[in-house]
């Protein structure tokens, strides 16, 4: 790995995956089915690749987001979990424009500093306390540049909430272009994840999936 950190491969495992929706992180706007306009990040640069990837940590929906309705979001839980095959995408972007995408998921005006090579030797780094996103996983490197994630710092199983449809329908959105499952497969992943595994879904899942090819 270089010394001098310059890119990241940002690793997303929810609404992110869907590249619209992403690229409103890096242009701003209002992704589709949200209710939040993002500012965008200072370097408005196309991601310069994207790739697939699968997360050796849980997600799982909770808190209440505006953006999304007041439904539940993706989280990752803290701790690695072998058994965990939580499908995701990667991104590679600037390292500026990943602090810009931190800010903007923290709804955070001030200056965010991250020490990437702390962050790869430590296998973590949280850059803001009690931030909804502030804890970053190191989850590896491809093509020798580290693959970064967030998530909350604590496991939130007091906050666990379904998600809204919108924010649904944009993950499975996203999960279209770029995997190649089909509607038994996509009913499954999603029917085991905590905020939805204890709710019968099916029906609205096979209605979302109407809508998302």
């Amino acid at each position: 790995m270089e010394n001098e950190i310059n890119e990241i491969w940002y690793a997303c495992y929810g609404s992110n995956i869907r590249k619209e929706r992403f690229m409103c992180y890096i242009n701003g706007g209002t992704p589709p089915g949200a209710l939040r306009n993002f500012t965008g990040c200072s370097d408005k640069s196309e991601p310069k690749d994207s790739r697939t990837i699968t997360i050796d940590h849980e997600m799982y929906f909770a808190m209440k987001s505006p953006t999304w309705n007041g439904g539940g979001i993706c989280f990752l839980k803290p701790e690695k979990d072998p058994a965990a095959n939580t499908l995701g995408r990667t991104y590679l972007i600037n390292s500026s424009q990943f602090i810009d995408l931190v800010r903007q998921e923290l709804k955070f005006e001030g200056e965010i500093v991250i020490d990437f090579e702390e962050l790869v030797k430590q296998g973590s780094y949280n850059c803001m306390t009690d931030g909804r996103y502030g804890l970053l996983l190191y989850l590896g490197e491809i093509d020798g540049k580290p693959v970064v994630s967030f998530t909350s710092e604590n496991y939130l199983r007091d906050e666990i909430n379904p998600p809204h449809e919108a924010y649904l329908t944009t993950i499975i959105k996203g999960l279209n272009e770029i995997y190649h499952l089909d509607e038994a497969e996509i009913i499954e992943y999603f029917s085991k994840k905590e905020g939805i595994r204890d709710l019968d879904i099916k029906d609205q899942l096979k209605e979302i999936l109407k809508f998302s090819n």
